[in-house]
């Protein structure tokens, strides 16, 4: 792959307008969001949209968002809007929620991995709107992360991943959220949950009662199905060490990891706790409170076992409340589904 030469951008004013430049001319801009930080190009420029896919080494059947700064720019994207989507922008926009709707024709198939559907998201970050509006285009953007990597919630993550491979990168704080965007199907009968966040099921059904959860949001997509958003077909947020999740009551969980510690002698094992249990013989990385603590932290702590070199991680998951899908479905992809109930 040819290296480019990755500017390293602030947020002022004369860096977004450098950014918004390079996403006119067909370049990649990484940039920082509520969510995660993402990898973006002028979704209406198919080359440029390839080039995302080519930085992070993306399967080119896996969709990706398009992001507005305003819903003035829906028209450019969706042939209409459906009643359900209507609600939930009014309710949640902007935000971190995604809306699958149906595409207009110019809407590239580089874009929706050759769906009639595209997903749309109205980030609530300030930068991100400042870039997206001073660009004056609709923009593509997965995470800005290698494909299959933990999602990045730090420009230095960003830059470790990417540097090199795309046109600038934007280095703002810390991502508010540290998960990714709620994505719902507006185009079927009712709206369906297809990847949950840190808005959940309980927060939108006070909205939209028929609010409905895709059956491959704890499961993995069976041969031969099409995803139908990002994150759904391939092994996602995952290591270089091997992670299993551990579930059920804290006692219970605690008591296998230890024992899972003990066979694994001569390895070097990580545990990622929300329990604030301590493991003698593995290197312990901890959680903030809660499942809505456990989502925002999770990325950058899948990441600390990478700069550690652990062979092995065991994920303690024993709290149940609004966010556990959320939490349960990165977990899960992460371990590639290996889950160890007790």
């Amino acid at each position: 792959m040819i290296t480019i030469n990755t500017q390293i951008l602030g947020e002022d004013e004369k860096s977004i307008k450098t950014a918004a430049e390079i996403l006119r001319n067909g370049g990649l801009v990484a940039f920082p969001t509520e969510t995660v930080y993402g990898l973006g190009a002028d979704a209406a420029n198919e080359n440029a949209v390839k080039k995302i896919f080519k930085a992070k080494g993306r399967p080119s059947d896996n969709p990706l968002i398009v992001h507005i700064s305003t819903p003035d720019m829906l028209p450019e994207i969706v042939r209409h809007i459906p009643e359900c989507a209507k609600i939930l922008m009014d309710a949640f926009m902007p935000g971190p929620i995604t809306l699958i709707m149906n595409k207009n024709s110019r809407v590239g198939n580089a874009v929706t991995a050759g769906l009639d559907t595209v997903a749309v998201r109205f980030p609530s970050h300030e930068t991100a709107r400042r870039l997206i509006s001073e660009a004056g285009v609709p923009v593509a953007a997965p995470s800005a992360n290698l494909s299959g990597k933990p999602s990045p919630t730090i420009a230095r993550h960003v830059i470790c991943d990417l540097n090199g491979r795309v046109d600038a990168i934007i280095s703002g704080g810390e991502c508010s959220a540290g998960v990714e965007s709620t994505v719902i199907d507006c185009t079927g009968e009712y709206p369906v949950i297809l990847r949950p966040g840190i808005i959940t099921y309980d927060d939108i059904k006070e909205y939209i009662p028929e609010i409905q959860t895709d059956k491959n949001v704890l499961t993995a997509l069976k041969e031969g199905e099409a995803p139908k958003c990002p994150g759904m077909k391939y092994k996602h947020y995952a290591p270089d060490a091997d992670v299993t999740v551990v579930e059920g009551e804290p006692s219970a969980v605690a008591s296998a990891i230890k024992k899972l510690i003990s066979e694994n002698a001569g390895k070097k094992i990580g545990v990622l706790s929300c329990t604030g249990e301590k493991y003698d013989g593995a290197f312990t990385l901890y959680t903030k409170n809660g499942n809505a603590g456990y989502a925002h932290s999770l990325f950058t702590l899948l990441r600390g076992f990478d700069e550690e070199g652990v062979d092995i991680v065991f994920a303690e998951f024993c709290i149940n409340d609004k966010y556990s899908v959320s939490v349960k479905n990165r977990l899960y992809k992460s371990a590639g589904n290996k889950i160890i109930y007790v």
